[in-house]
């Protein structure tokens, strides 16, 4: 399953239930030339051309279990409830 975020598509992810972060990639988990931190907390992963090529995602869980969704002040994003709590396993 795929996660799109902000038109672009994740298709590599990984989900840390005990730091409730959900790391997001493009392909395989690359070593990112330069990584931005969004004002939510969150991190953006660029390649050397400045593409996008993975995500880091903070308290993934509990911001949508409180807000009802996941916002990523990055570019332009705006996350749906849908978009990563599909790929989070069902709580206990």
């Amino acid at each position: 399953m795929a996660v799109t975020i902000d038109g672009i598509q994740f298709d590599s992810h990984e989900y840390d239930d005990r730091g409730d972060v959900l790391y997001l990639s493009i392909g395989e988990p690359q070593v990112p030339a330069e990584t931005d931190a969004t004002p939510e907390g969150h991190a953006v992963d660029f390649d050397a051309n400045g593409n996008v090529i993975g995500m880091v995602l903070v308290s993934v869980r509990s911001l949508i279990d409180c807000d009802g969704e996941l916002r990523v002040t990055w570019p332009d994003g705006h996350v749906s409830h849908d978009a990563p709590s599909d790929v989070l396993p069902a709580a206990a």
